[in-house]
């Protein structure tokens, strides 16, 4: 019999956790989810882990299933979750769940959400108030700024934009 159990990994080492994992014959499973995240001034959409610091590994609790003793050592393993001395058992069903979902791959966590108030931060309407509308197809964003009473759309970098506070 198996169970679905969870590994805590060091920082920013749930891939080479992974990796290293299954190398040794282990069933794992790293959620990823689609983020739009702001690189060298522009707006990329990449794949992170949707539980940053933890994946999912699959053990065998009979006498015939492999040793639970590499999984310390193992490179990008910080511990195996434990609620005292006892492994902490993840349903069957959630990890179910959430490899359906991840495979979907259609769920972005955006930067910037359409409709989304933002402050202009660099150029000549530093300080200027506008509304965030949606990237364009240069790598720009589109916004809609208050001026003279009166809302103009503008192209900026999304570098040149910040989340009004």
């Amino acid at each position: 019999m198996s169970n679905w159990y969870l590994i805590h990994t060091k920082i920013r080492q749930e891939h080479m956790a992974l990796d290293h994992l299954e190398r040794q014959g282990f069933e794992c499973f790293l959620p990823l989810i689609r983020a739009e995240k702001l690189r060298r001034g522009a707006l990329q959409v990449v794949q992170e882990p949707l539980f940053p610091r933890y994946l999912f590994i699959r053990l065998g609790t009979g006498l015939e299933s492999q040793s639970w003793a590499p999984i310390r050592s193992t490179t990008g393993v910080s511990r195996l979750v434990s609620f005292g001395q006892v492994p902490a058992k993840i349903d069957d069903e959630l990890v179910g769940e959430l490899r359906a979902q991840s495979e979907s791959s259609e769920v972005v966590l955006r930067h910037f959400e359409p409709g989304e108030q933002v402050v202009v931060t660099d150029g000549p309407f530093i300080g200027v108030e506008a509304i965030y509308q949606m990237p364009d197809a240069e790598g720009r964003v589109i916004v809609l700024l208050n001026i003279l009473s009166k809302q103009v759309k503008m192209t900026v970098l999304p570098a040149s934009i910040r989340k009004f506070n």
